[in-house]
């Protein structure tokens, strides 16, 4: 698969998910998980996702110190799951919160894309994994029920791929 077809796929499974789960480590050395909407329009080349977050978050505290983070996103209707590692920072760029604006930010961010509180993360993917059920529910229960009757792993429930982006 070309690199080009791998952020393809990535934003193809991802693009219609409203909000990607940003797990960070937090300061005790614990795993935090907070939702978030991926603001994306499309992939861009450098398989970079972004979010808008509070400047004055807890996020954007812990991103300083330790920008090692993971976004997982779930269609549960479709059977698509992506798991996504990179490493993330705020960006300080205008023209990209003003390109990425829409007005349902407007909830968190009253004074649009030059509001204070605004902050852009910016996360590089480094490494992504996903996984894509093709079949039908009832296939699916089909081929489950059938390996539980024979013993055997259910076969061909889908596709699996982990993808080293960097």
């Amino acid at each position: 698969m070309s690199h080009t077809t791998d952020h393809e796929k990535l934003w193809e499974l991802i693009k219609d998910i409203k909000f990607g789960m940003l797990a960070h480590r937090h300061g005790d050395g614990m795993i935090h998980s907070h939702p978030l909407t991926t603001q994306n329009k499309s992939m861009d080349e450098g398989a970079v996702i972004y979010f808008f977050i509070s400047a004055a978050s807890e996020i954007a505290t812990r991103i300083a110190g330790d920008g090692n983070v993971n976004v997982s996103y779930a269609d549960t209707g479709a059977d698509s799951y992506v798991s996504v590692s990179g490493t993330a920072k705020i960006v300080n760029d205008l023209a990209k919160k003003e390109h990425l604006w829409s007005p349902l930010a407007k909830a968190w961010f009253p004074g649009g894309p030059t509001d204070e509180d605004l902050a852009l993360l910016e996360v590089r993917i480094v490494h992504a994994e996903y996984w894509d059920v093709g079949d039908s529910k009832m296939v699916q229960l089909a081929k489950m029920a059938k390996a539980a009757m024979t013993g055997e792993r259910p076969r061909n429930l889908g596709e699996h791929k982990e993808l080293d982006v960097s």
